[in-house]
This record gives structure tokens, sequence and C-alpha cells, in this order.
């Protein structure tokens, strides 16, 4: 199918609408199924634990995976107090720079170049009640 040729139809709109909601009654199940494995696999090996159990042709295989967050702030303080700045990483504060750009305590031209703009497109199709 090439854009071309493509064209909307209120069918095309439908699929798109009920495909959408039975995603989320899929997603919802899921997420209840993975919950009750999660309570399975504490009960069995612990919170937290790592597991494996297999049924049939089936297993289902837990793995923990840790994540290391510092305390930035008090990070900050105690690498200052420790003479260790070379481990201190500076980053634009970008809302204060928003703010100020926007009240002309700073002009947007002097950081071109330095600004990207993300953009994302979402597509929302719902049944309208005629």
């Amino acid at each position: 199918m090439t854009v071309e040729s493509f064209e909307i139809t209120e069918e095309y709109l439908k699929r798109y609408a009920d495909l959408n909601i039975e995603k989320k009654t899929i997603e919802k199940e899921l997420n209840l199924i993975k919950k009750q494995l999660h309570e399975y696999l504490d009960e069995t090996f612990g919170k937290k634990q790592k597991g494996e159990v297999r049924y049939g042709k089936y297993k289902v295989q837990r793995v923990i995976r840790s994540k290391v967050q510092y305390d930035e702030e008090k990070t900050v303080e105690k690498l200052e107090e420790l003479n260790l700045a070379d481990f201190l990483v500076k980053r634009p504060d970008t809302e204060k720079l928003e703010a100020a750009i926007k009240v002309d305590l700073v002009k947007e031209k002097d950081f071109e170049g330095c600004k990207t703009n993300k953009l994302t497109q979402a597509i929302s199709v719902k049944e309208i009640n005629p």
C-alpha cells in the first residue's frame, strides 16, 4: 500500500479504534497474569529473587535487574566535601533557561545551535456517537 493510493475510510478508522480497544483489553489481562506470576514466584523463590518454573512446553523465568541511583544533592555535597569535583558533571538547568528567555533575561538567539526540539506523533481514533 503506497501513500498516494491510500484513502481513509470510516471502516478503516473503525478497525483502528477496535484494535486499540482490543490492545487495551489484552494489556490489562497481561498485566494481571504478570502480577499473578510474580506473586507465585515470590511465594516459591522469595520476593525479588530470580527463579524459573517449567510447565509442559512453557517456562516462566524471572530475572532481577539492579539499578544504582544516588541522591543528587547529597552526593554533590559529599563529593565537594571530599574535594572530588572531578566527579561532578555540569548540566544546564533548561527549565530556568527557558524561563529566563521568556522574561527576556537572556536572548534566545544567544543559544541558537544549543537547543533541539523533539517532536513525537500520536494518533487517536475514537468512535463518535451520531
